[in-house]
């Protein structure tokens, strides 16, 4: 069941995976997840596949942004009850230990991920899928989404892929603790109050508004989006004296970039700049 970590070696634009869709355009990647007649599953080979793309994102410059979406009206329901769940009560200490650092490599690979994550989430977004939903950078929802971290209600723990250290830091300690301890849906109301998602918009949009933010997203400097996530993901781990010191160094590295004095420019010129990623 194995595949090698690199083994996305081609352009992402021309690279065809096989157990979700992806499309390029306009330097944004909308990955699919694609099993709509089961709410869009995910299995042993969509995990180590989803894994293997995004590490491979760090090698195409010319993808920008991207976008996790799904397909059929819902996100995704999580792992497979019977392509996943039904092996893993077969599996011996060492094999259940394989599995669960596999799937937080999902996540891992998503956070070194240099380009900047937009989940459009419709339906249900439950389990592993509200993980990834989790571990993306900014999170739209349609109207009636539903998002549950539905550890619990399988007899085990709610810490899971990271879920105990990134949802804190999202939703706050007392309302993480709540999903995680109960497993219960949190509606996209609930969700945009709290913060999970930055907006609410009608389910046929998601998608498309999810896009559009992705190419404002591209169109800006590359190098510093970089550096900002990069950042947001160190600062968790940092005093605030250490912050600002991490900060004052990388953004004196943003400032020998060529987009910079590109800003200057076109301020100058009164003109709108157009970065070009160096």
């Amino acid at each position: 069941m194995s595949r090698p970590a690199n083994s996305v070696t081609v352009p992402l634009a021309n690279y065809t995976p096989s157990h979700f869709l992806l499309t390029v355009t306009e330097r944004v990647a909308t990955v699919t997840l694609n099993r709509p007649e089961r709410k869009n599953p995910l299995t042993f080979e969509s995990y180590r596949e989803l894994t293997d793309f995004f590490r491979a994102c760090a090698f195409d410059d010319a993808v920008k942004a991207i976008v996790v979406t799904g397909a059929g009206r819902n996100f995704s329901s999580g792992g497979d009850v019977f392509e996943i769940i039904g092996p893993l009560v077969q599996m011996d200490t060492k094999g259940l230990t394989a599995f669960t650092r596999m799937t937080g490599d999902l996540v891992k690979a998503m956070r070194a991920c240099p380009q900047p994550i937009v989940a459009a989430v419709e339906g249900i977004c439950a389990g592993a899928g509200a993980i990834v939903a989790m571990a993306s950078d900014i999170r739209l929802a349609a109207a009636g989404a539903k998002v549950a971290f539905l550890f619990n209600k399988v007899g085990l723990a709610g810490c899971d892929m990271g879920a105990c250290a990134i949802l804190p830091r999202i939703i706050g300690q007392s309302r993480a603790s709540e999903l995680l301890y109960t497993g219960r849906f949190m509606s996209a109301e609930e969700g945009e109050r709290w913060g999970f998602f930055s907006r609410i918009v009608a389910p046929n949009e998601v998608l498309a508004q999810g896009e559009a933010l992705a190419r404002e997203i591209a169109q800006g400097p590359t190098f510093a989006n970089t550096m900002t996530k990069r950042m947001l993901a160190m600062e968790w781990a940092m005093s605030v004296e250490e912050a600002i010191e991490a900060e004052a160094v990388a953004q004196a590295l943003c400032m020998t970039t060529e987009d910079f004095k590109r800003a200057f420019e076109a301020f100058a010129a009164k003109t709108k700049p157009v970065f070009q990623g160096n």
